[in-house]
């Protein structure tokens, strides 16, 4: 059985961590990321890197990293964001699912469970408007 993690972070960007080894956890989780070449929709791509903790019992979240856009985005709530800014991100809440678009395509399915079993690879991580990638994740329980 798979763990997913939804982080909320400011800028309306997230992080979706999945784990199988962290399922198993009951107390607190401690994880860390590094995601580059976040992309899919039809401009902007953008970097990703963070860690902290959470409890997908008690819903308990603390986190923080940095964004930064590497190409300009045109669309969603980062539209705006051009090449070399960036900012530092803190954790809003954990989300036990939502729903999402890697590549911003009308005819994408709304992803859910699984990021995005519809594109060949591991997409673990997901910015809204910006896409999809692969990140470099580790957790200790």
């Amino acid at each position: 059985m798979k763990m997913t993690v939804l982080v909320s972070v400011v800028l309306a960007a997230s992080v979706l961590l999945v784990s199988a080894t962290a399922s198993a956890a009951t107390g607190n989780v401690g994880f860390g990321f590094n995601a580059t070449d976040i992309s899919g929709f039809p401009t902007g791509a953008a970097t990703l890197t963070g860690g902290g903790s959470y409890n997908p019992v008690s819903g308990f979240v603390n986190s923080a990293g940095g964004f930064r856009c590497t190409s300009d985005v045109g669309q969603g709530p980062l539209a705006g964001c051009l090449a070399g800014e960036g900012v530092r991100w803190d954790t809003v809440e954990l989300r036990r699912s939502t729903t999402f678009k890697c590549t911003g395509a009308a005819a994408e399915p709304l992803n859910g469970d699984d990021i995005a079993p519809d594109i060949a690879g591991i997409q673990n991580v997901w910015i809204q408007g910006v896409g999809c990638a692969s990140a470099i994740t580790n957790f200790s329980s």
